[in-house]
Protein backbone atom coordinates (compact mmCIF):
# COMPACT_ATOMS: atom_id res chain seq x y z
CA UNK A 1 0.00 0.00 0.00
CA UNK A 2 1.55 3.49 -0.84
CA UNK A 3 0.11 6.83 -0.50
CA UNK A 4 0.12 9.56 -3.05
CA UNK A 5 0.07 13.07 -1.24
CA UNK A 6 2.76 15.23 -2.47
CA UNK A 7 5.22 14.75 -5.26
CA UNK A 8 8.03 15.49 -2.76
CA UNK A 9 7.29 12.44 -1.17
CA UNK A 10 7.73 9.86 -3.77
CA UNK A 11 11.18 9.04 -5.49
CA UNK A 12 11.24 10.59 -9.03
CA UNK A 13 12.22 6.69 -9.57
CA UNK A 14 8.41 5.63 -8.85
CA UNK A 15 7.23 9.00 -10.88
CA UNK A 16 8.77 7.98 -13.89
CA UNK A 17 7.44 4.21 -13.50
CA UNK A 18 4.11 5.94 -13.47
CA UNK A 19 4.58 8.26 -16.48
CA UNK A 20 5.77 5.06 -18.44
CA UNK A 21 2.81 3.26 -17.52
CA UNK A 22 0.44 5.74 -18.09
CA UNK A 23 2.48 5.88 -22.04
CA UNK A 24 1.78 2.27 -22.41
CA UNK A 25 -1.92 2.54 -20.79
CA UNK A 26 -3.26 4.97 -23.36
CA UNK A 27 -1.28 3.79 -26.35
CA UNK A 28 -3.39 0.59 -25.54
CA UNK A 29 -6.77 2.36 -25.76
CA UNK A 30 -6.61 2.84 -29.24
CA UNK A 31 -9.70 1.60 -30.29
CA UNK A 32 -11.37 0.94 -27.64
CA UNK A 33 -14.94 2.27 -25.87
CA UNK A 34 -14.71 4.55 -22.90
CA UNK A 35 -16.15 2.06 -20.46
CA UNK A 36 -14.35 -1.19 -22.26
CA UNK A 37 -12.27 -2.59 -19.86
CA UNK A 38 -8.12 -2.43 -19.93
CA UNK A 39 -6.49 -6.04 -20.75
CA UNK A 40 -6.83 -7.94 -17.99
CA UNK A 41 -8.85 -5.08 -15.83
CA UNK A 42 -5.73 -5.86 -12.96
CA UNK A 43 -8.01 -3.83 -10.29
CA UNK A 44 -11.00 -6.09 -10.91
CA UNK A 45 -13.17 -6.06 -7.82
CA UNK A 46 -11.41 -2.83 -6.44
CA UNK A 47 -13.34 -0.06 -5.28
CA UNK A 48 -12.43 3.40 -5.21
CA UNK A 49 -14.27 5.71 -2.50
CA UNK A 50 -14.08 9.31 -3.66
CA UNK A 51 -14.87 12.46 -1.22
CA UNK A 52 -15.05 16.25 -2.06
CA UNK A 53 -14.77 18.89 0.06
CA UNK A 54 -14.74 21.11 -3.05
CA UNK A 55 -15.80 21.47 -6.82
CA UNK A 56 -14.66 18.82 -9.07
CA UNK A 57 -15.33 18.19 -12.64
CA UNK A 58 -11.61 16.51 -14.55
CA UNK A 59 -10.54 15.08 -11.31
CA UNK A 60 -13.92 13.47 -10.58
CA UNK A 61 -14.60 11.86 -13.71
CA UNK A 62 -10.78 11.25 -14.52
CA UNK A 63 -10.46 8.69 -11.32
CA UNK A 64 -13.85 7.52 -12.46
CA UNK A 65 -12.94 6.48 -15.24
CA UNK A 66 -9.69 5.31 -14.49
CA UNK A 67 -10.78 3.03 -12.19
CA UNK A 68 -13.87 1.54 -14.12
CA UNK A 69 -11.01 0.72 -16.67
CA UNK A 70 -9.16 -0.87 -14.57
CA UNK A 71 -11.87 -3.28 -13.84
CA UNK A 72 -13.01 -1.77 -10.75
CA UNK A 73 -15.44 1.05 -9.58
CA UNK A 74 -16.30 4.16 -7.51
CA UNK A 75 -18.39 5.28 -4.70
CA UNK A 76 -18.33 9.06 -4.40
CA UNK A 77 -19.10 11.05 -1.48
CA UNK A 78 -19.78 14.69 -0.50
CA UNK A 79 -18.34 15.38 2.93
CA UNK A 80 -22.01 17.51 3.73
CA UNK A 81 -23.41 14.32 3.12
CA UNK A 82 -21.23 12.87 6.10
CA UNK A 83 -21.71 12.95 9.78
CA UNK A 84 -17.84 13.96 9.66
CA UNK A 85 -16.98 17.12 11.36
CA UNK A 86 -20.67 18.16 12.55
CA UNK A 87 -20.15 16.45 16.17
CA UNK A 88 -21.69 13.19 14.56
CA UNK A 89 -18.36 11.20 13.85
CA UNK A 90 -14.76 11.42 14.41
CA UNK A 91 -12.13 11.32 11.34
CA UNK A 92 -10.77 7.70 13.00
CA UNK A 93 -14.03 6.38 12.81
CA UNK A 94 -14.55 7.93 9.41
CA UNK A 95 -11.11 6.19 8.63
CA UNK A 96 -12.06 2.97 9.66
CA UNK A 97 -14.97 3.09 7.89
CA UNK A 98 -13.28 3.78 4.90
CA UNK A 99 -11.39 1.29 5.22
CA UNK A 100 -13.70 -1.50 5.35
CA UNK A 101 -16.06 -0.81 2.87
CA UNK A 102 -12.82 1.15 0.08
CA UNK A 103 -9.86 -1.08 -1.04
CA UNK A 104 -8.44 3.05 -1.75
CA UNK A 105 -9.59 6.42 -0.80
CA UNK A 106 -9.05 10.03 -3.07
CA UNK A 107 -9.45 13.15 -1.13
CA UNK A 108 -10.26 16.82 -2.61
CA UNK A 109 -10.08 18.81 0.36
CA UNK A 110 -9.70 22.23 1.81
CA UNK A 111 -7.50 21.18 4.67
CA UNK A 112 -3.74 20.10 4.60
CA UNK A 113 -4.30 18.87 8.24
CA UNK A 114 -7.28 16.57 7.41
CA UNK A 115 -4.82 14.81 4.97
CA UNK A 116 -2.35 14.21 7.31
CA UNK A 117 -5.05 13.19 10.26
CA UNK A 118 -6.50 10.48 7.56
CA UNK A 119 -3.31 8.80 7.00
CA UNK A 120 -3.28 8.37 10.44
CA UNK A 121 -6.36 6.28 10.60
CA UNK A 122 -6.59 4.82 7.05
CA UNK A 123 -5.61 1.08 6.25
CA UNK A 124 -5.77 1.95 2.61
CA UNK A 125 -4.16 4.04 0.25
CA UNK A 126 -4.84 8.06 0.49
CA UNK A 127 -4.75 10.14 -2.70
CA UNK A 128 -4.62 13.91 -2.49
CA UNK A 129 -6.99 15.41 -5.29
CA UNK A 130 -6.21 18.34 -4.62
CA UNK A 131 -5.41 20.30 -1.52
CA UNK A 132 -4.92 23.67 0.12
CA UNK A 133 -0.92 23.37 -0.49
CA UNK A 134 -0.64 20.48 -3.33
CA UNK A 135 -2.22 19.29 -6.04
CA UNK A 136 0.09 16.23 -7.40
CA UNK A 137 -2.34 14.86 -9.58
CA UNK A 138 -2.74 17.24 -11.79
CA UNK A 139 0.67 18.27 -12.36
CA UNK A 140 2.66 14.54 -12.54
CA UNK A 141 -0.84 14.35 -14.86
CA UNK A 142 1.03 17.94 -17.09
CA UNK A 143 4.79 16.13 -17.17
CA UNK A 144 2.97 13.66 -19.04
CA UNK A 145 1.38 15.72 -21.38
CA UNK A 146 4.15 18.14 -21.82
CA UNK A 147 6.57 15.06 -22.77
CA UNK A 148 4.12 13.50 -25.04
CA UNK A 149 3.84 16.41 -27.06
CA UNK A 150 7.23 17.77 -26.89
CA UNK A 151 8.72 14.50 -27.41
CA UNK A 152 11.57 14.73 -24.95
CA UNK A 153 12.15 14.55 -21.35
CA UNK A 154 10.90 17.51 -19.61
CA UNK A 155 14.14 18.24 -18.00
CA UNK A 156 15.75 19.47 -21.40
CA UNK A 157 12.77 22.02 -22.10
CA UNK A 158 12.08 25.40 -20.43
CA UNK A 159 8.86 25.55 -18.71
CA UNK A 160 6.94 28.97 -17.09
CA UNK A 161 4.67 29.80 -15.22
CA UNK A 162 2.47 33.06 -15.54
CA UNK A 163 -0.02 33.55 -12.77
CA UNK A 164 -0.83 33.16 -9.14
CA UNK A 165 1.21 30.83 -6.45
CA UNK A 166 -1.28 27.98 -5.26
CA UNK A 167 -1.58 24.75 -5.11
CA UNK A 168 -0.56 23.87 -8.90
CA UNK A 169 2.48 25.61 -8.40
CA UNK A 170 3.68 24.56 -5.60
CA UNK A 171 3.62 21.02 -6.86
CA UNK A 172 4.91 22.23 -10.23
CA UNK A 173 8.00 23.37 -8.11
CA UNK A 174 8.35 19.91 -6.52
CA UNK A 175 8.47 18.56 -10.01
CA UNK A 176 11.05 20.66 -11.01
CA UNK A 177 12.90 19.31 -8.42
CA UNK A 178 12.17 15.76 -8.85
CA UNK A 179 12.74 16.18 -12.46
CA UNK A 180 15.59 18.76 -12.94
CA UNK A 181 13.98 20.80 -15.13
CA UNK A 182 14.06 24.66 -15.21
CA UNK A 183 11.48 26.59 -13.86
CA UNK A 184 10.67 30.85 -14.58
CA UNK A 185 8.37 31.72 -12.32
CA UNK A 186 5.91 35.04 -13.49
CA UNK A 187 4.09 36.73 -10.41
CA UNK A 188 4.02 40.00 -8.18
CA UNK A 189 6.39 40.33 -5.36
CA UNK A 190 4.12 39.58 -3.19
CA UNK A 191 2.72 36.55 -4.26
CA UNK A 192 5.47 34.21 -4.42
CA UNK A 193 5.12 31.12 -2.91
CA UNK A 194 5.78 30.60 1.07
CA UNK A 195 9.49 29.84 2.22
CA UNK A 196 8.69 26.13 3.03
CA UNK A 197 7.71 25.54 -0.42
CA UNK A 198 11.04 27.65 -1.64
CA UNK A 199 13.09 25.54 1.02
CA UNK A 200 12.21 21.90 -0.72
CA UNK A 201 14.28 23.78 -3.99
CA UNK A 202 17.44 24.97 -2.15
CA UNK A 203 17.56 21.95 -0.30
CA UNK A 204 18.22 20.11 -3.54
CA UNK A 205 20.29 22.61 -4.87
CA UNK A 206 17.83 23.90 -7.27
CA UNK A 207 17.04 26.88 -8.74
CA UNK A 208 13.54 28.58 -9.57
CA UNK A 209 14.06 32.24 -11.24
CA UNK A 210 11.16 34.75 -10.43
CA UNK A 211 10.25 37.65 -12.51
CA UNK A 212 8.39 40.59 -11.95
CA UNK A 213 7.73 40.83 -15.58
CA UNK A 214 6.22 38.02 -17.77
CA UNK A 215 7.55 39.02 -20.57
CA UNK A 216 11.20 38.12 -19.42
CA UNK A 217 9.58 35.11 -17.61
CA UNK A 218 8.74 33.65 -20.81
CA UNK A 219 11.44 34.34 -23.54
CA UNK A 220 12.09 31.25 -25.52
CA UNK A 221 10.17 29.10 -23.00
CA UNK A 222 8.66 25.93 -24.18
CA UNK A 223 5.99 25.24 -22.15
CA UNK A 224 3.97 28.08 -20.79
CA UNK A 225 1.49 26.88 -17.56
CA UNK A 226 -1.23 29.34 -15.77
CA UNK A 227 -3.95 28.70 -13.71
CA UNK A 228 -7.29 30.60 -12.49
CA UNK A 229 -6.37 34.22 -10.73
CA UNK A 230 -9.34 34.48 -8.69
CA UNK A 231 -10.49 31.22 -7.38
CA UNK A 232 -13.84 30.13 -6.21
CA UNK A 233 -13.17 30.33 -2.63
CA UNK A 234 -10.19 33.20 -2.43
CA UNK A 235 -10.83 35.09 0.40
CA UNK A 236 -9.15 38.22 -0.99
CA UNK A 237 -9.60 41.69 -2.26
CA UNK A 238 -10.69 40.62 -5.42
CA UNK A 239 -10.57 44.41 -6.81
CA UNK A 240 -6.75 44.53 -5.55
CA UNK A 241 -5.68 41.06 -6.40
CA UNK A 242 -6.78 41.60 -10.30
CA UNK A 243 -5.30 44.83 -10.14
CA UNK A 244 -1.95 43.19 -8.98
CA UNK A 245 -2.15 40.84 -11.78
CA UNK A 246 -3.27 42.86 -14.45
CA UNK A 247 0.09 43.04 -16.51
CA UNK A 248 0.20 39.36 -16.45
CA UNK A 249 -2.64 38.75 -18.76
CA UNK A 250 -0.99 35.91 -21.37
CA UNK A 251 -2.35 37.06 -25.03
CA UNK A 252 -0.91 36.63 -28.82
CA UNK A 253 1.59 39.56 -27.98
CA UNK A 254 3.21 37.90 -24.63
CA UNK A 255 3.93 34.25 -26.99
CA UNK A 256 5.19 35.90 -29.23
CA UNK A 257 8.63 35.83 -27.10
CA UNK A 258 8.43 32.05 -26.82
CA UNK A 259 7.53 31.11 -30.71
CA UNK A 260 8.42 27.07 -30.00
CA UNK A 261 6.10 27.07 -26.82
CA UNK A 262 2.93 25.20 -25.74
CA UNK A 263 0.39 26.44 -23.42
CA UNK A 264 -1.17 24.49 -20.91
CA UNK A 265 -3.87 25.63 -18.11
CA UNK A 266 -5.63 23.08 -15.69
CA UNK A 267 -8.76 24.63 -15.77
CA UNK A 268 -11.50 26.46 -15.13
CA UNK A 269 -10.06 29.18 -16.90
CA UNK A 270 -10.88 32.93 -15.82
CA UNK A 271 -9.59 36.55 -16.72
CA UNK A 272 -6.16 35.46 -16.73
CA UNK A 273 -6.00 34.36 -20.55
CA UNK A 274 -7.86 35.72 -23.73
CA UNK A 275 -9.55 33.69 -26.05
CA UNK A 276 -6.49 33.64 -28.99
CA UNK A 277 -4.67 31.98 -26.97
CA UNK A 278 -6.19 29.56 -25.09
CA UNK A 279 -8.39 28.23 -28.13
CA UNK A 280 -5.20 28.88 -30.58
CA UNK A 281 -2.60 26.48 -32.25
CA UNK A 282 -0.10 26.87 -29.31
CA UNK A 283 -2.89 25.32 -26.73
CA UNK A 284 -2.82 21.82 -25.47
CA UNK A 285 -5.63 22.28 -22.67
CA UNK A 286 -8.12 19.82 -23.99
CA UNK A 287 -5.66 16.27 -24.93
CA UNK A 288 -4.06 17.80 -21.01
CA UNK A 289 -7.06 16.87 -19.46
CA UNK A 290 -7.92 14.21 -21.13
CA UNK A 291 -4.34 12.72 -20.39
CA UNK A 292 -5.86 12.82 -16.42
CA UNK A 293 -7.49 9.61 -16.97
CA UNK A 294 -4.48 7.52 -18.13
CA UNK A 295 -2.15 9.12 -15.13
CA UNK A 296 -4.78 8.89 -12.64
CA UNK A 297 -4.69 5.17 -13.78
CA UNK A 298 -1.30 4.22 -12.92
CA UNK A 299 -0.73 6.31 -9.88
CA UNK A 300 -4.00 3.94 -8.97
CA UNK A 301 -1.92 0.89 -10.07
CA UNK A 302 1.09 2.53 -7.72
CA UNK A 303 -0.88 2.62 -4.96
CA UNK A 304 -2.52 -0.62 -4.96
CA UNK A 305 1.63 -2.11 -5.86
CA UNK A 306 0.77 -3.71 -8.91
CA UNK A 307 3.05 -1.53 -10.89
CA UNK A 308 5.77 -3.55 -12.34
Amino acid sequence: MKHFINLKDISTKSLRKILADAKQRKKKRIGLNTLDLDKNAPLKGKILIQMFEKPSLRTRLSFYLAIRQLGGGTITLRSNELHLGKGGESLADTAKILSTYGDGFMLRTDSDDKISEFVKYLKIPLINGLSPSSHPTQVLSDVFTVEEIKQKPISKLRISWIGDTNNVLNSLIAASVKFSFKLNVGCPKNYRPKKNILNLVKKNKKTINFFDDPKKAVTNADVIFSDKVISLNDKVNIKKKTKDFKKFYIDSNLLKLAPKCIFLHCLPRGSEVSDNVFLGKKSHVWQQALNRVHVQKSILMYCFNKLR
